[in-house]
């Protein structure tokens, strides 16, 4: 199941104008909550977005690569606070790979927007325009966005003649 899962699993950029319904984000939150964390140090913290003038804000949160998710219902700000897990970047990225793959299993699309030292603007960062558009603390970071909706597109697969067989060892590198 798990491999049929990430076998069709793709960026998806287009959302139709359909809401997401309360059940799917609540297991999309169920997802992100059941993401492995360093030591169980559960650092991260989610921002749930279905406001669709805070969502238009949050496209404009880096200079290049979010103004897709003006088009999204929905989305999820994966946050942390490092002074909980040295490894917050490691444990948010995992919870934004189960949302993503969590948004598959459900039909709907995603995508990942990295924050994390991205600039909004030349004196700017992305993170201190998010903490300020969804009321974030200051003493937390923001890793990612993760944009989830309806396809308003179809992308096949990843054929598995594509995939970077090349790039693996087996017990030493090179061999």
């Amino acid at each position: 199941m798990f491999l049929s899962l990430i076998e069709k699993r793709r960026s998806i950029r287009k959302y139709q104008d359909r809401p997401v319904e309360p059940e799917k984000i609540e297991q999309l939150v169920e997802a992100a909550l059941r993401s492995p964390a360093s030591r169980g140090s559960n650092p991260w913290s989610f921002v749930v977005v279905t406001d669709k003038e805070c969502i238009e804000k949050l496209s404009r949160s880096k200079e290049h690569g979010s103004s897709f998710l003006k088009n999204a219902p929905l989305c999820v700000v994966v946050c942390a606070d490092p002074e909980k897990s040295d490894v917050w970047v490691e444990d948010t990225s995992i919870a934004s790979t189960f949302i993503h793959l969590a948004a598959t299993s459900l039909g709907l699309g995603s995508c990942w927007i990295q924050m994390r030292e991205r600039p909004h603007d030349s004196a700017t960062p992305a993170e201190e325009y998010i903490q300020k558009t969804v009321n974030i603390p200051s003493n937390l970071k923001v890793e990612s966005i993760v944009a989830v909706g309806y396809p308003d597109e179809e992308k096949p697969g990843h054929p598995k003649d594509s995939l970077l067989y090349d790039r693996v060892s087996y017990n030493t590198y090179g061999k």
